[in-house]
């Protein structure tokens, strides 16, 4: 009884002194906190070892597949997805049926990614459903064993092996199990990969291909979990995007006006041709929309990341290698030291003229440096063709009863800064 009492309050103490490490670990260094929680602490938990060799070899590996060359070749992807996607909104609207934004996007999304990822077709874009869609509607549920699976992978991951957590659901990891698979051996299997890489999927199959060749591990999980990620990390942030920018020139007809008339000139130049991602692209005004809609609406309102070494940031503050740093980049983005009158959605902060001004490092919708989101070229490049088809065929006028973009309430449960109720607003075809 003695010995467990001694083992207590020598535990306690242990604790004690502990807790009083952690708790002014921001004090010392003069920096401005707020208190930390006595059981997460300063996050120290997430001082973990780094994968770093084998995130660079795929990182440098499947940066082709993002290039300028390679998504030219999924023009024709898009642009018939950005017509079903037109035909969807028109047949609704014939039907007066109630269009959510954000999942009519994740509809559309979910058909471009899948093809791009798993070289799977799916027509979710006009009907709404497809095998694939029905995985990524589970990706846009919250329930409270999803909390816990995400909360350990982040922040506990020594919880993750004992209670057997994922970030997705056992059925939709087995679905891609089984698609992959499926499809890869209708391409000729990994052996058969030497030829052109038309997409991710290729991409996969010759990284295995080259690794099996060197007697380098890269298991088929890893293939599968790049594709699965890329679909996971590319439909719904893409679609809430999309959500946000409709809103936005909704709400603001002048914006919406201003980016219709330069649509317009260029499809004239371009003798009443579909705009191609080349002529997009060298339409400032849309560019600088999309980017002022990720400005206000970040997709991923923070980042993480790990200090590799002791990091001096002025005389009072070292960051100690292995420390966990948390970027608020949402905050940024909305931070008047940094952007003039931020509430206001004002795509001219964007225009070639004005974008110089910004300061480095204050937008960070796709992140920023070596680990920057490698779908960042594919992403816009979907919002150019999505946005110049949408503005080009249909006006878009507010609906009375629903929220303005800045009223909008955020899903509280989900990793994403994604509305948390459906969103409408009414398309009316342009003559």
């Amino acid at each position: 009884m003695y010995l467990l009492l001694v083992t207590v309050v020598i535990f306690s103490s242990w604790i004690y002194v502990r807790w009083r490490h952690v708790k002014g670990f921001w004090a010392r260094r003069n920096v401005p906190h707020h208190p930390p929680h006595p059981i997460l602490g300063g996050l120290t938990f997430l001082q973990r070892e780094n994968p770093e060799p084998l995130w660079s070899y795929l990182r440098r590996r499947l940066t082709v597949v993002f290039t300028a060359a390679k998504l030219r070749a999924l023009q024709n992807l898009i642009s018939t997805k950005t017509e079903q996607l037109s035909m969807r909104i028109r047949n609704d609207i014939s039907q007066n049926k109630f269009i959510d934004i954000r999942s009519l996007y994740a509809d559309y999304t979910t058909d471009i990614i899948g093809a791009a990822a798993f070289g799977v077709n799916g027509e979710a874009t006009l009907t709404g459903e497809s095998p694939l869609r029905s995985v990524t509607k589970t990706f846009m549920e919250y329930n409270l064993h999803r909390g816990l699976s995400w909360s350990s992978i982040f922040f506990f991951p020594e919880l993750v092996d004992i209670f057997r957590f994922s970030l997705f659901p056992k059925s939709s990891t087995e679905y891609f199990r089984r698609i992959f698979r499926t499809v890869v051996k209708e391409r000729g299997g990994y052996e058969n990969s030497a030829g052109e890489n038309r997409d991710l999927l290729d991409a996969l199959r010759k990284l295995k291909y080259e690794a099996d060749q060197k007697n380098e591990e890269i298991t088929e999980d890893m293939l599968i979990a790049q594709a699965a990620i890329f679909l996971f990390g590319g439909f719904d942030t893409t679609a809430v995007t999309l959500t946000y920018l409709t809103l936005e020139l909704a709400y603001n007809p002048h914006v919406q006006e201003k980016l219709y008339i330069e649509l317009q000139e260029a499809k004239e130049r371009s003798g009443g041709e579909d705009l191609d991602a080349t002529t997009l692209t060298e339409i400032n005004y849309m560019t600088a929309v999309i980017k002022e809609t990720m400005r206000i609406f970040p997709s991923m309102g923070w980042m993480d990341r790990i200090s590799s070494v002791d990091y001096r940031i002025d005389e009072n503050l070292v960051i100690p290698a292995g420390t966990p740093v948390y970027i608020n980049a949402a905050g940024i983005h909305l931070d008047d030291a940094y952007h003039q009158n931020p509430g206001k959605f004002d795509p001219d902060r964007f225009m070639p003229k004005n974008e110089l001004s910004v300061t480095p490092f204050t937008y960070l919708p796709f992140g920023e440096g070596p680990r920057s989101c490698i779908g960042k070229r594919f992403a816009y490049n979907t919002m150019r063709r999505t946005v110049a088809s949408v503005v080009l065929n249909y006006k878009l006028i507010p609906l009375p009863g629903y929220n303005r973009p800045e009223e909008c309430s955020i899903e509280k449960r989900g990793l994403f800064l994604a509305p948390d109720r459906p969103l409408s607003i009414q398309f009316v075809p342009r003559s």
